[in-house]
């Protein structure tokens, strides 16, 4: 059996899984409209490389803080199924499919928070997540994370933790898909890498590196 690691972002979805989020919250009345432009301003500093996971997450937090887990989760399947579902690549699903056939662990690995991977990882079939800890007091969101951030080099350490609670002798292979530079780590992990839709830098290392390199298209 063989482990297979999907980004979220731009690689399972064409969009931002968080954004779409804000956005769907603002839609609904549950948040200000700021907190989009807000969003926009720190997913600059991501592809710059300078984003501070934790002002990201405490960012986007803020709408669910003191929110009961039970109306968020409503409130996350409506939008999974409004703006997450539409947006999956067929390349994408496919790809999926074909490890699930083989029989493979399929999981997705985002530096978002849980409260959102986990819920879409499950609608699209895969057998689990690992994302950003999202604090839980007495039923309620509390705007806070905790444990290893899956953001760069924490999703490594994160699936790193993640393999010693596994009971299974270990995975033969490992597979990672992603679009982002930030998950070199990630990719230098997996024993077969595979790029997808690449800005040039990570277009060209993949080159370099022997990496498959995949346009998926919506």
């Amino acid at each position: 059996m063989d482990l297979a690691l999907f980004d979220l972002d731009k690689t399972l979805i064409c969009e931002d899984s968080t954004g779409l989020w804000l956005r769907w919250l603002v839609s609904q009345g549950f948040a200000p409209a700021a907190l989009i432009e807000q969003e926009r301003a720190l997913m600059v500093q991501y592809h710059q490389g300078s984003l501070s996971i934790e002002e990201y997450m405490n960012t986007t937090l803020s709408p669910i803080a003191g929110m009961g887990t039970l109306t968020v989760s409503g409130w996350v399947r409506r939008f999974i199924q409004r703006d997450v579902m539409p947006r999956v690549y067929p390349c994408a699903r496919k790809r999926m499919n074909w490890h699930l056939e083989r029989g493979d662990r399929v999981m997705v690995v985002s530096a978002t928070g849980e409260h959102l991977v986990t819920p879409i990882a499950q609608q699209l079939g895969a057998h689990g997540a690992l994302a950003i800890d999202v604090e839980i007091v007495d039923d309620r969101y509390s705007g806070q994370t905790y444990g290893t951030m899956t953001h760069p080099h924490g999703k490594v350490r994160q699936l790193k933790e993640w393999l010693l609670l596994q009971e299974s002798a270990g995975f033969a292979q490992t597979w990672a898909y992603s679009d982002s530079m930030n998950d070199l780590p990630l990719l230098e992990h997996a024993d077969h890498a595979w790029v997808i839709n690449p800005a040039e830098p990570l277009h060209q290392l993949a080159q370099q590196r022997g990496w498959e390199v995949c346009q998926w298209l919506k």
